[in-house]
Parts: structure tokens; sequence; C-alpha cells
């Protein structure tokens, strides 16, 4: 299997009401489970590269060229979208298009709704012309974007009519509207606006995007799913459970010194953890 856009991927799952997961790549160990999960368990899969992991991971080309050399390594046949997620910039967007990104997101949720369209209708008109999904945001989610810290203050709830003009005027895939979820860990119980996402869903037509899906009730992932949402991201939930395994392991193990003897137990932690959230999105046997 070719990497492929989110657009197909995202209309099957909003017409079959289940959600296909974008769980975020922090390292090797991270891509290599992902891949597996999603081929063990026949599922579509998202593999998204946030904007500051870009350098971590040695650039564009390379994490497009390590996805790709997997994907074969391993036998891939299941679709895998690789996605820049939180693109900042239209320049960003075109790089990880150029290096090989079958889909970004465009996050121009930050400026003012008119300066927002004129962003995303350019990306979108470049994106479409090379086969390349689009993104975008609107409203604020709150917490940790990358290296930017959104304050409650400074969220709010998507509008819908503004949804729709944003979806009308550029030719987005999928819409990202700010209700109530959070990146990073929750503090207390979150309030999706469960109400304005059915509204949403319904004049705009678009598969809907939850961001901050790590640590959300099961109940209300459904209910999300039910209502339109067809893209759920995860890596907070990837990420604490990875880095727990290595600390019990050199708690336990204070003599080892080779990185296999710990990262590829919390590879496996990743990989189990990823099956089951591909699960509960009911995404499974939809390859």
């Amino acid at each position: 299997m070719t990497i492929v856009s989110m657009k197909h991927m995202l209309e099957r799952a909003l017409d079959g009401r289940y959600a296909v997961g974008q769980f975020n790549l922090n390292n090797l160990e991270f891509t290599q489970a992902i891949l597996q999960a999603a081929q063990e368990e026949r599922s579509p899969v998202i593999l998204g590269v946030s904007e500051a992991y870009i350098p971590y991971m040695g650039g564009l080309p390379f994490i497009a060229g390590m996805v790709k050399a997997l994907v074969a390594e391993y036998g891939i046949t299941v679709p895998v979208a690789l996605h820049l997620d939180h693109g900042s910039t239209y320049e960003v967007c075109i790089r990880a298009m150029h290096a090989g990104f079958t889909s970004v997101m465009i996050d121009a949720s930050h400026h003012s709704l008119e300066h927002n369209i004129e962003i995303t209708r350019s990306v979108t008109h470049a994106a479409h012309a090379l086969g390349v999904s689009v993104e975008a945001e609107l409203g604020r989610i709150t917490g940790r974007e990358d290296d930017l810290v959104v304050d409650e203050a400074e969220a709010m709830y998507a509008v819908p009519e503004e949804c729709l003009r944003l979806v009308r005027e550029t030719g987005i895939d999928c819409l990202a509207p700010a209700l109530g979820s959070v990146h990073g860990p929750y503090r207390g119980q979150p309030q999706l606006g469960f109400d304005r996402m059915a509204e949403i869903q319904q004049l705009t037509g678009l598969p809907l995007v939850l961001h901050g899906g790590s640590g959300l009730p099961e109940d209300e992932i459904r209910r999300a799913i039910s209502l339109g949402t067809a893209k759920i991201n995860v890596n907070t939930d990837n990420q604490m459970a990875f880095t727990a395994t290595i600390r019990s392991f050199l708690n336990d193990h204070p003599e080892a010194y080779d990185p296999r003897n710990y990262l590829v137990p919390a590879r496996e932690t990743i990989k189990e953890a990823v099956k089951a959230k591909i699960r509960l999105f009911g995404s499974g046997n939809r390859a």
C-alpha cells in the first residue's frame, strides 16, 4: 500500500460512523508500533507529525523516508496517511507536501476569520493540485499545541456559521472546530459541545476532527463519532504509556544499558495502546 491522503478514508469513516485515529510520531519506536498495530487490526491509520517534532526527528524528508521504508519493510497493506499536524504557515505546509506528506493541517485559527480563510485557501489550492488532503481549524483548542500554550481565556467554541464560511471558501477536506477538547492531560471533566458539533457537521457536510482525544471518556468518544467526528487525534496517552514503561523497566533493572532492553517493551506498550484506540474508534477491519 502506498501512502495515501486522508480524504477517502475520512469520507468512508463519516459514512460508516466510525473514526480513524491520528497517532503522532515521536520517534522510530512510535512509528513502528503504530504501523504494526494498524496492520494487525486491519485499520486505516493517520501518522501525525507536529511541527515542533520536525527538527527533533531529522526533518521532513527524513520522516517521510522513514515512514515509506517501514511501510515497505513491514509489508503494510492498510491505508496510511502521513499528516502534518498544526502546520503554522503556508511555507511549512508546502515543504511537507514536497517531502512526501500526503496530508497537511494548516492551523491559522489564531488569525482573524478572513486571514484564516485566505491562508487556508492558498494551502488547499496547492495541496489539491498534488493530491494532498487538507485539515483546518476554527476557534482555539486549549492546552499545548506544540510549543504554544493556549489559555482558557483565549479559547472559544467555533461558530457554526463561520465554519460553513471557512469550508465553502477554502475547499478543505476536514474541519477541526474548537468544541471544548484540550491538548495534553485533562484537568477534571471535559465539556464537549456536542450540540454544536452536530450543527457544524450538518451545516458543512465534512468529516470533523477531534483534537485532544487522549483521556476523553469512552462514551464521549462514541458520542462524538455518532455526530460526525471521523478523525480523532491521540498523542498524550501514548507518550505517557511509553514513558511509564521505560521508567518502570529502569527502576527494576538499574544495571540496564542497552536501549533495546527498554525501548522494545515501550514500543509494545504503544502498539497495544493504539490497538485499543482503534477498537474504540471502530476502524478495525475497515481497510
